[in-house]
């Protein structure tokens, strides 16, 4: 029960945060990669409100002779960390529309980063500087909309298209180089399939497209943005379930606009992972607890950096079939 009507994985595929880590406008993409992974076609089995509080933590790095636009400034030689809380809310209206289950959600990021450069060599007014410049703070991220729907073609074979819309309203700290929020909208419209048998294998992969929107106060146009992640789980027992994962990053078109003074930057990034799931029932509640851990390689115009996810997921109300247990 915890397994299915939980959702470890659905929820997460909801979630969108910023990290200091692609070579979009600010070192920052949109879809947090690493999200996806086991369970990511599946939606919750019955109607009802889902929520899933994840910690996120990113530390990466990047040499002084790889440059990175962020808030209007062109910085080099990056140390970058980031610590961010976000919470998902899911609700699945109806297990039957177009022969699927269709949720609808909202994820709000609330962290603080933090970003030490070395040399900040154009400032947002021309200016030259030589000297570090470091930038941390406790921000509001930009709130995202999201919607899914899933269908299950057989027993073990799971379908899900979903999108995700960034809306622009987040605490933007101007010409700083710590930011959550994005400060332009943005959409992505992701295909997920995943494959989960009695045996207690799980295959998954998700494949992802980001249409990025111009942040007017700097007039940068990031450019369209590729995901990709796969993992392979295996249930050890009803509570217990390990695995790996992996994802990849590409920019497929470059960045424009009077702001994006380093021309196209296209970034690319690729990095492998475990991950681990662990069920456990809180007085009545189904509650799956799930580890994810990366590290980045094969960089271009990118941090290196590692990744860490712990996430919490659970249902706060489920409308059960007849005769059904709880």
């Amino acid at each position: 029960m915890a397994r299915r009507c939980a959702g470890p994985a659905f929820v997460a595929t909801a979630v969108a945060l910023s990290t200091p880590a692609a070579a979009s406008e600010g070192g920052a993409s949109f879809y947090l990669l690493g999200s996806g992974g086991p369970e990511a076609a599946v939606l919750p089995p019955v109607e009802g409100v889902f929520l899933d509080n994840t910690m996120y933590f990113y530390s990466g790095e990047a040499s002084v002779d790889r440059e990175f636009v962020i808030g209007g400034n062109v910085v080099a030689g990056i140390n970058a960390d980031i610590f961010a809380n976000f919470t998902t809310l899911l609700w699945v209206p109806s297990t039957d529309v177009l022969g699927g289950t269709l949720a609808l959600g909202t994820a709000l990021p609330i962290g603080r980063p933090a970003v030490d450069a070395s040399v900040v060599l154009t400032g947002p007014r021309g200016n030259q500087v030589s000297v570090n410049r470091e930038d941390s703070a406790w921000v509001i991220g930009d709130p995202v909309a999201t919607a899914a729907l899933a269908w299950n073609l057989d027993k073990e074979t799971h379908l899900q298209f979903g999108t995700m819309v960034n809306i622009p309203i987040g605490q933007y700290r101007e010409d700083q180089l710590a930011n959550l929020s994005f400060h332009r909208w943005i959409v992505d419209a992701s295909l997920a399939a995943t494959w989960h048998n009695e045996a207690g294998w799980d295959l998954s992969t998700k494949t992802g497209i980001t249409f990025n929107g111009t942040n007017n106060f700097t007039d940068y146009n990031t450019g369209t943005e590729l995901h990709w992640e796969a993992s392979v789980e295996k249930t050890l027992s009803k509570q217990v379930s390990l695995g790996l994962q992996a994802y990849h990053y590409q920019q497929i078109s470059g960045d424009s606009g009077t702001g994006a003074v380093l021309g196209p930057n296209k970034g690319e990034v690729s990095a492998v992972g475990v991950t681990g799931a662990y069920n456990f029932v809180l007085g009545k509640t189904p509650v799956t607890a799930r580890v994810r851990v990366f590290e980045e390689f094969n960089t271009t115009r990118r941090l290196d950096g590692t990744a860490v996810f712990f996430s919490l997921t659970l249902p706060i109300s489920m409308k059960l079939p007849p005769g059904a247990g709880g």
